[in-house]
């Protein structure tokens, strides 16, 4: 455990930049180094994936594990199924989660990674293809592999050249090219990820209908064209939405009724108890229709300076009602 020296002074906050600076512009160049040698091993790498008929299993030991992890995730989130296993456990029982229709995407720095190499003759006798991503295209993972990707950096961003740091990073970045390429080939569309992210924000929004989200039947804020300014009122002020449709005997919204609209009718000096609603309503009010995504109404409020409008169908039928605030609750905001 390192022990803190209160006799050496602390560092300076210059250094500490210069420090941080160096560590990004070495694993930079790696990264560069990395594009700059990308040969026809990568295409057939795509390929390998790209016709996979089961899943991606990645494998990795230590800090290669973890950056498996993250590929496993990211290839998971872009439509490559693909899942990560501890190749320590697959000794143990977890191998049985691997098919003989899946790749194994197997992580390791040297290539000679030992739980790796336990369970490569098992794999290979099942028929699994293998890709390997390592720093040394001359070690036995690499050899065995059907396809080998080398990820090798002339130097750690650690001053000893000893933690794996540029070497990971080389690592995670291949894996994410691999994923970004599949997810190109495969016409990949923001609806594809929206479905694998249903609870990020993104997903709602691509998910999320107009008809999901609005208020339908008795929630619906609506009175008859002859009703009274009171009635309106009355009716607008239950349903909590802060404005009520004004339909015909078909249901057929002839106008809408705000809390804007009474303020209007106020400064005119109108007689609230002596006007019909549909005398201070207003006309050809801005409406959706439920087949339509929720988030699409935002630019829609927001240009027109309105908080809620109604749904309606192809006969101009109220069908629904809803507000800011609902798409607020919805997530699509």
């Amino acid at each position: 455990m390192a022990v803190h020296n209160p006799l050496r002074p602390s560092p300076d906050p210059d250094s500490l930049v210069s420090l941080g600076r160096r560590v990004l512009a070495l694993e930079g160049e790696a990264l560069s180094a990395l594009a700059s040698g990308l040969t026809e091993s990568f295409a057939r790498a795509c390929h390998l994936l790209f016709d996979c008929k089961g899943r991606i299993v990645v494998v990795g030991m230590g800090k290669s594990g973890h950056i498996g992890g993250k590929i496993a995730a990211t290839l998971a989130s872009t439509g490559t199924p693909a899942f990560f296993v501890h190749p320590g456990e697959a000794s143990h029982g977890d191998l049985g989660m691997i098919t003989p229709e899946d790749v194994v995407l197997a992580i390791s720095h040297s290539g000679e990674t030992a739980e790796i190499l336990t369970i490569l003759p098992i794999i290979k006798r099942m028929g699994v293809r293998l890709l390997a991503l390592t720093g040394a295209p001359a070690s036995s993972l690499a050899r065995q592999a059907d396809v080998h990707l080398p990820v090798a950096v002339a130097k750690e961003a650690c001053p000893l050249d000893l933690a794996p740091t540029a070497s990971t990073t080389a690592a995670l970045a291949m894996g994410d090219a691999l994923a970004i390429a599949l997810y190109e080939t495969r016409g990949f569309t923001p609806e594809d990820f929206a479905r694998s992210h249903p609870g990020g924000r993104l997903g709602r929004r691509l998910l999320v209908y107009i008809a999901d989200i609005m208020h339908t039947g008795d929630r619906i804020p609506r009175v008859g064209v002859g009703a009274s300014l009171p009635d309106a009122l009355l009716e607008m002020t239950s349903k909590g939405l802060g404005m009520t449709a004004v339909v015909d005997d078909e249901e057929r919204l002839c106008g809408i009724f705000t809390d804007g609209d009474l303020r209007r009718a106020l400064n005119r000096g109108v007689d609230v108890y002596k006007v019909a609603v549909s005398d201070v309503m207003t006309r050809h009010p801005k409406t959706a229709v439920s087949d339509h995504l929720a988030a699409e109404l935002v630019p829609l409020l927001r240009s027109h300076n309105i908080s809620g409008l109604f749904v309606v169908d192809d006969k101009k039928r109220v069908v629904g009602a809803l507000n800011m605030h609902d798409l607020l609750k919805a997530g699509v905001v």
